[in-house]
């Protein structure tokens, strides 16, 4: 540390004598530095009174310049929630926003791509919530780094062309409207404020860090959203649009542009969620599809015990309204009729010795008097590259209660009659997920989620920290780590403590 101060006094004497004490260059004749003169000026007139919109305009301009010379880091998010559909049946972190910042509880949803949390504006908004989850209500109004976005803004201009926006011509604000796929919307305005978020730096350091982003602001909610048993604060979009939180880091070198997740699905489920890819040598990547607005795979083919299924591949194929997605918004799963029916079909046929067969509120049902681990066989969703999903049972069976003395296990996939597959956390669960937007593709790996995980410094190179949920109250804090030599790379580990929120 002392040699640290003993250099920067020794730059700072060598600036003050380049610029005052008259070291000449050229025609001095000494063959130094040329003569320097530094003016200093305000920013602002001294006996002016400034609006306080110049002073955050000045502000926001600031942070900017900060940006740009950031290395950037690994950002990390605390997970709560499950995929049970009977407990939460949703995954949900919690995001620091405004100054001084206020913090908000949001799903985690790879289907959309907005960050959005209620106004206190809201008339439709829940007050309570069953989640057992204190609501909270941004007001752009309390914060003093808050600013609203106007139709005339260069960002308001570039969402409206991607239809994520409208603008009112009254009161010239920057607004949107969405429509969930399970009925429920919301509708609010655009605002610029703070995010604050804790950023995992290759030298050991974990810092509190903040850049300003563009969310939604929403002032009415309908559906399923206005409902309080499984009420937050609103929904964290990860997708692949400019407006998405990772695309906005990423863009300005704040974190790579990749971010995985590893929701455990036992007990109170929680999990890890970074900005920055999650590495394992297990594993396997497929591409994504490109050009599509969700995160859609090439899936290819289904087997059930080892078996491929009677399906036709061409029932798989991405068009305007077929596919296959990824989606952490959704909680169970779902499969095109061409696939559904073969699917269910072949499980039926596998436990028929063991398990008795019943239908119960339009699913497919079993009554099993043992462990599904023994009866049920594994299934094998593949995709291109190579890459194969297995599945447990407890991946695509849901437990509904017991029956006659037996439990009951029915299926968690739904039929749909058209439109795409859906991969939801019924699926997702107790797996990495990386989703590498610069590789175009995403990876995934069984995984036990209460564990910590190594995450990659810089996409692409072999440096990586251990990093699982962080609780870091300084502004800063040095955590041990050790230094492994390779043959071609460096590798950095960083223990750091993990803490899971259980409900």
């Amino acid at each position: 540390m002392a040699g640290a101060f003993l250099i920067l006094a020794l730059a700072c004497a060598f600036v003050f004598l380049a610029v005052n004490s008259g070291v000449d260059g050229g025609g001095g004749g000494g063959g130094g530095f040329p003569r320097g003169v530094l003016t200093l000026e305000r920013a602002f007139p001294l006996n002016q009174r400034v609006k306080l919109e110049e002073l955050k305009a000045r502000d926001r301009a600031r942070h900017a310049r900060i940006l740009q010379s950031f290395s950037g880091g690994i950002v990390d998010f605390p997970v709560a929630g499950t995929s049970d559909p009977y407990l939460v049946g949703l995954y949900f972190t919690r995001v620091k926003l405004g100054s001084p910042p206020k913090e908000f509880n949001v799903q985690i949803d790879t289907g959309s791509d907005i960050l959005w949390v209620s106004c206190d504006s809201c008339n439709d908004c829940p007050q309570s919530s069953g989640l057992g989850v204190e609501l909270n209500f941004f007001s752009t109004a309390g914060s003093s780094t808050s600013s609203l976005i106007s139709c005339s803004d260069s960002v308001c201009a570039s969402i409206i062309q991607t239809a994520s926006a409208q603008c009112s011509a009254q009161s010239n604000q920057c607004g949107y409207s969405f429509q969930y796929g399970d009925g429920s919307g919301t509708s609010g305005i655009y605002v610029s404020d703070l995010l604050y978020f804790d950023t995992i730096l290759g030298s050991s350091l974990i810092e509190n860090s903040s850049a300003p982003i563009v969310f939604g602001c929403s002032t009415t909610l309908s559906g399923d959203l206005t409902k309080s048993d499984r009420a937050i604060d609103g929904i964290f979009g990860f997708g692949q649009q400019e407006l998405s939180v990772i695309s906005q880091l990423s863009s300005r070198g704040i974190t790579p542009k990749v971010f995985s997740h590893c929701l455990k699905g036992e007990e109170n489920g929680g999990g890890i969620l970074v900005l920055g890819e999650i590495l394992d040598p297990s594993i396997v990547y497929t591409p994504l599809v490109p050009s599509q607005p969700h995160y859609n795979l090439y899936l290819q083919s289904i087997a059930v015990n080892g078996q491929l299924l009677p399906i036709d591949s061409a029932v798989f194929a991405t068009s305007e309204n077929r596919g296959t997605i990824i989606d952490s918004g959704t909680t169970l799963a779902y499969l095109v009729g061409e696939a559904y029916d073969p699917f269910v079909s072949a499980i039926t046929a596998a436990v028929s010795q063991s398990a008795r067969p019943i239908i119960s509120r339009g699913s497919q049902c079993y009554l099993v008097f043992s462990g599904i681990n023994e009866i049920f066989p594994p299934v094998s969703l593949n995709f291109a590259g190579d890459a194969s999903m297995i599945l447990r049972p407890v991946d695509y069976l849901v437990h509904m209660g017991f029956l006659e003395g037996a439990t009951m296990w029915c299926i968690g996939f739904s039929r749909v009659d058209q439109g795409v597959s859906i991969l939801g956390d019924l699926v997702l669960k107790d797996k990495i997920f990386v989703y590498d937007l610069a590789r175009k593709r995403i990876g995934w790996a069984e995984y036990d989620c209460s564990l910590s995980v190594n995450v990659s410094i810089t996409s692409g190179k072999d440096e990586f920290v251990n990093a699982g949920q962080l609780s870091v109250s300084s502004s800063s804090r040095r955590v041990p780590f050790n230094i492994l030599t390779g043959t071609n790379a460096f590798y950095l580990k960083m223990l750091v403590l993990v803490g899971f929120l259980f409900l």
